[in-house]
């Protein structure tokens, strides 16, 4: 049985280098080696992946391996020769082309939120996020930037009849081909909302500060017909703020990156019921995000 002592110091290292599992998965994803393999006829050698990709065999055969210690991707020895393969995971969650692939997002993780989290002690202390200190510049400018080369535009909403839900633009072009469902352009705290029954704002409130969130919940409760409602899908603080865990990085994560945090449920109940809606409900989900229920 392990001593306190062992188990502080395996705590200990596992946190500090947690960074360089994330960069092993973000470069895997960058250089295609899931992609490859997932495409593959059959498993291959760490040359012959080295060849397909252009890049060192040294470096390839390293990185494959560590893969492999991930469990991100399997290796066969038989034979006295090792051939990598994919695993259920790396198909179905990082192959590009697997119609429930996280490759863009994880990439999106590895040039941005990456990069803004290096400057974590200085958001810490200016209570700001850091797009100028990673990018130079402000982070209107670096989502601009990202929408024009996408192709897509900055804020959605996205419409199924006779419901209307308000979006970001991110991964709605796979959403599209699922059924009766348009994006429609345009701000969202500028731009007219239809009049709906159920308005969905999922992952969107986190962004913004106290004010801003005021601003879009009393548009939405403005145009919602009466005895409709609203569905919030956002990561639920506990009520002290302390956890989960999951939901705390996801807080520093809009420190980094927005002007906005995660919230306990009587946070997200004050907010609805200044914008007029009555009958909150929270609740769990056991995922990472949770849902919140509010009626006009």
């Amino acid at each position: 049985m392990a001593s306190a002592e062992e188990d502080s110091d395996r705590l200990l290292s596992d946190y500090t280098n947690g960074f360089m599992v994330s960069q092993v998965l973000f470069a895997a994803c960058e250089l295609g080696v899931f992609d490859l393999l997932a495409e593959a006829p059959g498993p291959l050698s760490s040359a012959a992946v080295a060849a397909g990709l252009g890049t060192s065999p040294e470096g390839t055969e390293l990185l494959l391996d560590t893969c492999v210690s991930l469990k991100l991707l399997r290796v066969d020895t038989g034979g006295g020769r090792a051939l990598y393969g994919s695993t259920e995971l790396s198909r179905r969650y990082l192959a590009r082309n697997s119609p429930t692939s996280q490759h863009h997002i994880l990439l999106y993780l590895a040039k941005t939120t990456y990069l803004c989290w290096g400057h974590l002690a200085q958001a810490v202390r200016d209570g700001k996020n850091q797009y100028v200190r990673a990018f130079g510049v402000p982070s209107e400018e670096v989502f601009a930037a990202i929408y024009r080369r996408e192709g897509r535009p900055g804020l959605c909403i996205q419409v199924t009849r006779p419901r209307w839900a308000l979006g970001q633009s991110e991964g709605l072009d796979r959403t599209l081909t699922a059924g009766p469902l348009r994006c429609v352009p345009g701000d969202f705290f500028k731009d007219p909302l239809p009049e709906a029954d159920l308005y969905v704002l999922a992952r969107i409130l986190h962004d913004w500060s106290p004010e801003k969130c005021a601003q879009l919940l009393a548009r939405v409760h403005r145009a919602c017909r009466p005895g409709g409602g609203l569905l919030v899908i956002e990561s639920l603080l506990d009520a002290d703020g302390r956890g989960p865990l999951t939901t705390q990085l996801f807080s520093l994560n809009m420190l980094v990156q927005t002007e906005g945090r995660e919230r306990t449920p009587a946070q997200y109940r004050a907010l609805l019921a200044a914008a007029g809606f009555t009958d909150v409900q929270c609740r769990r989900t056991g995922g990472p995000y949770d849902a919140v229920l509010a009626r006009k």
